[in-house]
């Protein structure tokens, strides 16, 4: 939400680097002014106001110009650098009234003439969607849509007629229960009737309608159509108020936890489902309709990939692509989150959640309600913005706490910063102290955290000043395992808002959280469409091609998987052939995410970790050819097993500790970025207890340390050596009990 972007494109080379700079500035995007080395030391020094972090403001009493005038001018007085105006309960003036825009009016025009930013939330309360009800007023058309299915089971042979349920009529299918043979019987449907001549056997007749669920009066997040029509009672309603505020003191926008699980049973769906799928995939889906409840036999992992996957795209390009369009053309950034990002499987929540920030100017997090409870999230969400080239990553963080320490203001940050993300929005303010619904109460007038607000602002203006924008540098890429979730996931079995079905083989988050905080090496998830479309083999290195966010991995990992796309296994096949290092966790592919493939999918995962792999000495098995190239299978993972292995492959990674350091009641984190051609390493002890040793960092560095708690900057002492053909610097650290440290280089940056 900050319009401070860290590397501009006016510096980036190339022509698709001039081709986004044409269009962002034909959209009235908000360009950086100019930076420099000097800008960064002075910045880090005394973080300027739009660096702060810039909390939720709760609307849960009756509104008032003097309180919304002298709550502002407070939360610029203790550092906050402008709010996210939430309406919630007990407001007054109703939600989208003229009287509570006349409200809302007074607090635009004294941000802008305090100097601070507004961020339009776009809900009365949460999730959005309903429009505070507005929505299933005028347009219950627009309401959210569900997937039934009718079925019964008839003994053929024999003919049947049945009644089609009520709803828009999506398809009819038979299936043998013997042999899983089915049939598109939706033609054999004429005026609301099912009429078949039933063929000998034992057969499951399923009749698929999609009908309104319209659950909470939420909108239906995968039609474009009906997100239009929330738009034009939210988002436009503002800008018809106060059009000049946009992209000045309104410069950004907030949706909260749009998610499948609200609508029953978790059966979100559309009415152009099959004609935007005939359109986009070329073939009908409807005879794949009985996998998303039952088994249908060879098919049925590749059914669901289809399925689910085109779902997921719906909702990508369903709602926040629709909002960040509007936003884009009223110059304002997107940003926001859904629900549940810590749950395994997301396929029942939003369907993707990697791919749900494909459009989206600003990925986002919710980590509320107890320390940590969405860590092993972090990384898939900030790993979004470096997937799609996204300069910021927002955390929504606090809230829902009792008595909550002081001191986890800033063990939140560390956790979260360490691991990519870059926005602080601290949960809350709130207009009535008296009604808070959601403790902590982060108001500059509260007695326990008020005092406290001005130097934590400063110290996170300094995290968000040097980790906002710039490069990620990581040696280790991990496939997002989307097709295993997908594969396994369908209709019925455990609670949505759970996640429903939990691939047993699906680690991926748990290995994540090895590798960060017990192997502590950084690395980046990948999504398979990003891996076929921005990333090349280079020998033995898989690149990411992005303008900006350019990152080169060295190894490869590859979570438990029991389905996997053909060709990302093509492309693991091309980059073990040229010598490159992969390791596989848990469970090796056996089923493709398309269909007809599963045997290609054996073969392929065969050609790289070989037909015998039976763990030996060590836990793994390991599979080698004439290039260098060495693929691990490690079925039951832990994190010294996780590093032995590492540390076979790479004899010196980017980043790399020389001993085991322990923690308790926190944890020791660190990132690598590029930063205004510097490198720029942060480290994180949000522990309980001191922590000392030593770090390698690849390449002969000239190093200063950068204390965000004080903003002083000094000289650290260090030395130079070499592993093998590469050259390393070793530092070494001492920190305190929730401290954090910059080391900051005045050299050239390493470059893939």
């Amino acid at each position: 939400m900050n319009n401070e972007f860290a590397e501009s494109p006016v510096r980036t080379r190339g022509t698709l680097a001039a081709l986004i700079l044409t269009i962002l500035l034909a959209i009235g995007w908000p360009m950086p002014a100019q930076v420099n080395k000097t800008d960064l030391r002075r910045d880090f020094a005394e973080p300027p106001l739009r660096f702060h972090s810039r909390p939720l403001w709760f609307w849960n009493g009756p509104l008032s110009a003097e309180r919304t005038r002298t709550t502002l001018e407070a939360c610029k007085q203790r550092g906050y650098c402008g709010v996210g105006i939430l309406p919630a309960h007990g407001m007054s003036p109703a939600f989208m009234t003229p009287e509570f825009l006349d409200q809302y009016q007074v607090a635009v025009d004294t941000a802008a003439s305090l100097g601070m930013k507004l961020c339009l939330y776009d809900e009365y309360w949460f999730p959005s969607g309903s429009a505070g009800g507005l929505l299933a007023k005028r347009y219950p058309e627009a309401l959210s849509r569900r997937l039934d299915m009718a079925t019964s089971e008839v003994k053929g042979p024999k003919e049947i007629k049945q009644s089609v349920p009520a709803g828009t009529f999506m398809g009819a299918v038979a299936m043998n229960l013997a042999t899983k043979n089915r049939q598109n019987v939706s033609e054999r449907v004429q005026d609301g009737m099912l009429t078949w001549e039933v063929p000998d056997g034992d057969w499951r007749i399923m009749l698929f309608t999609c009908v309104r669920d319209g659950a909470g009066g939420l909108v239906d997040y995968l039609s474009p159509d009906a997100v239009q029509r929330f738009i034009s009672l939210t988002y436009e309603g503002y800008y018809g108020k106060f059009p000049a505020h946009f992209g000045t003191a309104i410069d950004s926008a907030f949706y909260d936890e749009p998610t499948f699980h609200w609508v029953q049973g978790g059966r979100a769906w559309t009415e152009k489902f099959n004609q935007n799928f005939r359109q986009v995939r070329g073939y009908d889906p409807v005879i794949y309709y009985p996998a998303l409840w039952f088994d249908i036999g060879p098919e049925t992992t590749a059914a669901r990939n289809a399925l689910f996957g085109f779902r997921a795209e719906l909702y990508s390009t369903g709602f926040p692509k629709t909002l960040n369009d509007w936003c884009r053309e009223h110059r304002i950034q997107l940003t926001g989150h859904v629900d549940q990002e810590e749950i395994v499987n997301p396929v029942g929540l939003c369907g993707d959640l990697l791919k749900a920030f494909k459009h989206q100017d600003i990925p986002a997090i919710d980590q509320i309600f107890q320390y940590g409870r969405a860590s092993k999230a972090y990384k898939i969400v900030s790993s979004a913005a470096c997937n799609y080239d996204r300069p910021l990553v927002l955390t929504e963080c606090y809230g829902g706490i009792n008595d909550m320490p002081r001191i986890n203001l800033y063990k939140e940050a560390m956790d979260q910063f360490a691991k990519g993300i870059n926005v602080m929005v601290p949960h809350a303010v709130w207009y009535t102290p008296t009604n808070i619904i959601f403790p902590p109460d982060l108001s500059p007038t509260n007695a326990t955290y008020g005092p406290c607000l001005a130097e934590y602002n400063r110290y996170v203006g300094r995290l968000q000043r040097m980790l906002q924008g710039g490069r990620h540098v990581a040696d280790i890429g991990v496939l997002y395992p989307i097709a295993t979730l997908q594969g396994a996931y369908y209709f019925g079995p455990g609670k949505p808002y759970e996640g429903g079905v939990i691939p047993a083989e699906a680690d991926y988050m748990e290995v994540g959280d090895m590798l960060a905080l017990q192997v502590r090496r950084d690395f980046t998830f990948i999504h398979p469409e990003t891996l076929a479309e921005r990333c090349t083999v280079n020998g033995s290195r898989i690149r990411l091609n992005n303008a900006t966010n350019r990152e080169e991995y060295r190894v490869f990992l590859v979570p438990g998987s029991r389905t996997i796309s053909v060709g990302t296994l093509e492309t693991f096949v091309q980059f073990y052939r040229q010598g490159g290092r992969i390791i596989a966790t848990t469970q090796l592919p056996e089923h493709a995410a398309e269909f007809g493939q599963d045997a290609r999918v054996r073969e392929l995962t065969a050609a790289i970790f070989g037909a015998n792999r039976r763990p030996g000495v060590g836990g793994f098995s390991v599979h080698t050819n004439s290039t260098g190239g060495r693929a691990w299978f490690l079925p039951s993972p832990t994190a010294s097993r996780l590093k032995a292995i590492l540390d076979e492959a790479v004899p010196l990674y980017d980043v790399q500790f020389e001993s085991d350091i322990q923690v308790i009641g926190g944890n020791l984190s660190c990132i690598h970025k590029v930063k205004e051609n510097r490198d720029v390493f942060f480290f994180a002890n949000s522990s309980d207890r001191e922590v000392a040793g030593s770090v390698l960092l690849r390449g002969r560095l000239k190093l200063e340390q950068w204390d965000p708690h004080s903003g002083r900057t000094g000289k650290i002492k260090l030395s130079h050596g070499r592993k093998g053909r590469e050259q390393f610097t070793r530092v070494r650290l001492r920190l305190s009990p929730v401290q954090s440290l910059f080391l900051v280089s005045d050299t050239p940056p390493w470059s893939p």
